[in-house]
């Protein structure tokens, strides 16, 4: 069967059993239907679980199932007696209906109602475009009405948003038809995710908060160079509206029936792709155990979770999980993406370093225990996966075979036991660069202790901007990194564990708001676009209403 058509066979609890067995009323619920619900994190106390982070080794195109991993990981840990509530980012339209199809697990791991959830849900992204573009259509209108703050049409940094892959909105020209129009300008459309109206949406602790962080952004600047904020707009209040009831956790379940929070989504390598802090803090709170995920390889998703959203919401994470596939380990031993379904075990052996530079990161510039869930895909030959635990165990790698996709919350119980084990260890988290450094310096220790880089290049306006940024006072906040996310480099074509390579730094931005320095290298974009065929044209309804196709 397929993700949906699995999905689609199992009966689901009503959302405010769901949210009874986490101790929360239904009157503290706001249901949207059966089986889903926004809870208001001022009414959850408790005293803070285990916070359990998955990660992965650098993927492929296709994903190497770190939501299946973290959903069957929750479930695991539930077979085994424990308290837990998963925390997950929301799925953006763009990869739903680009390259990877629905992303909310697999198999007998999946978040659900996976349609609902890959598709509106309960409308925050929605909500989160409106709020950008809300912010985008008063700025041009503040020109149009006389520009009394003296912005400089050629240095305005705000772009509206779609939360869909359209390449053809990376650049255009607006404002055209005459005075009446508008003023002529270039300008560019972000997809949602990638917004800052979205980093800051999963970063805020409150609504105060969320109003003030808002009233930070700077949307332009003047002919003299200053700064325009959205507080100089007078956006914020309106914005804040339009977020006041997304900016609440949503409440499903896993077809385990384990409580599971899935709440923004920024994506890992043009954002720092992580769930909302909201979430996160709201499951510590419900639960003994809180197990979350980072998009993208433990380079983009693993390394903004500890060093911007640790950071900025004093978080400290008892455990990583990494996972690792067959699949995976072939591409990085150099196997082509059309081959990677054939066994080929020297290939496995020839991909292990990129693991293995991933779990080092981990364990010795961030202090954490981790082990290595080999998520098993049903390619997979038994020699292959007896090979990679074989090698990770010989290299002193702690390792489990996760068997979620097939097996749910079953095939996660050992995984989940060492987990625990994993939990009830001390570690010294800490982070890979100090706030205080320089900028230059803070992405220089990303490349060169994370990536494995030798060093970094910036263009000229790349270093203008640093400059720039560092003169406003903006030099001591944390450094968020664009870039690929299938190298450890900014080459997308060099995989394994490379060295010796240049970052190259195009482009440095502050998302004031956020409270970090976006830093673009390599051909990164900020709008994606669509495959030749996309997952969209698979995607239909049935006479009586049933969405197929989806995953």
């Amino acid at each position: 069967m397929t993700d949906i058509e699995i999905a689609q066979s199992v009966q689901l609890k009503k959302i405010t059993e769901i949210a009874k067995s986490i101790g929360i009323k239904e009157d503290d619920l706001d249901l949207y239907g059966k089986y889903k619900a926004k809870i208001d994190p001022a009414k959850v106390t408790g005293k803070n679980g285990k916070l359990i982070l998955v990660t992965a080794m650098t993927p492929t195109p296709a994903g190497e199932g770190k939501t299946t991993t973290t959903v069957g990981l929750a479930d695991g840990l539930k077979e085994i007696g424990k308290k837990v509530v998963v925390a997950l980012r929301e799925p953006s339209l763009g990869p739903v209906f680009g390259v990877k199809g629905g992303a909310a697990g697999g198999g007998w791991a999946q978040v659900v109602p996976m349609e609902d959830i890959n598709l509106h849900f309960t409308g925050d992204f929605h909500a989160i475009s409106a709020a950008t573009n809300l912010l985008a259509a008063m700025l041009d209108n503040h020109i149009q009405q006389g520009n009394a703050l003296n912005i400089d049409v050629r240095k305005i940094v705000w772009k509206r948003v779609v939360d869909m892959n359209d390449r053809q909105l990376r650049f255009i020209v607006n404002g055209l038809g005459g005075k009446a129009n508008g003023t002529p300008r270039e300008d560019g459309f972000d997809i949602t995710v990638a917004s800052e109206t979205m980093a800051i949406f999963c970063l805020a602790t409150s609504i105060k908060d969320l109003k003030e962080r808002l009233s930070k952004i700077i949307v332009a600047y003047t002919y003299d160079n200053k700064p325009v904020t959205c507080g100089d707009l007078n956006a914020q209040g309106a914005m804040t509206a339009l977020l006041k009831e997304a900016l609440k956790p949503n409440l499903v379940q896993t077809l385990g029936g384990t409580p599971a929070l899935v709440h923004g989504g920024p994506f890992a390598n043009i954002a720092h792709g992580c769930n909302s802090v909201l979430a996160t803090k709201t499951a510590l709170k419900l639960a003994d155990y809180t197990v979350t995920e980072a998009g993208f390889g433990a380079d983009l998703g693993a390394e903004k979770f500890l060093d911007i959203k640790c950071r900025l919401a004093d978080l400290k994470p008892d455990a990583v999980v990494m996972v690792a596939t067959v699949r995976a380990l072939k591409m990085h031993g150099g196997v082509a993406k059309t081959d990677l379904n054939t066994e080929n075990l020297d290939a496995l052996k020839l991909g292990l370093p990129n693991l293995l530079r991933h779990v080092s990161n981990i364990k010795n510039v961030y202090k954490l225990p981790v082990v290595v869930a080999v998520n098993a895909f049903p390619t997979d030959t038994q020699a292959e996966l007896d090979l990679v635990i074989k090698e990770c165990k010989a290299l002193g790698v702690n390792v489990k075979l996760s068997t979620v996709w097939a097996q749910g919350g079953k095939g996660g119980v050992e995984l989940a036991k060492e987990v625990v084990s994993l939990c009830e260890q001390p570690n010294d988290f800490t982070f890979s660069y100090d706030s205080c450094l320089s900028i230059k310096d803070k992405i220089n220790a990303i490349v060169t202790k994370i990536y494995g880089g030798s060093g970094v290049n910036y263009s000229s306006s790349a270093l203008n901007e640093i400059e720039n940024l560092t003169q406003l006072g903006f030099g001591n906040l944390p450094i968020c990194v664009a870039k690929t996310q299938y190298s450890f480099s900014d080459n997308p074509t060099l995989l394994g564990a490379p060295s010796d390579f240049v970052v190259e730094v195009k482009k440095v931005k502050v998302s004031a708001g956020a409270g970090f320095i976006v830093v673009l290298t390599g051909d990164i974009m900020t709008m994606p676009g669509l495959p030749k065929v996309p997952t969209a044209e698979k995607i239909d309804v049935t006479d009586e209403g049933k969405i197929i196709g989806l995953f």
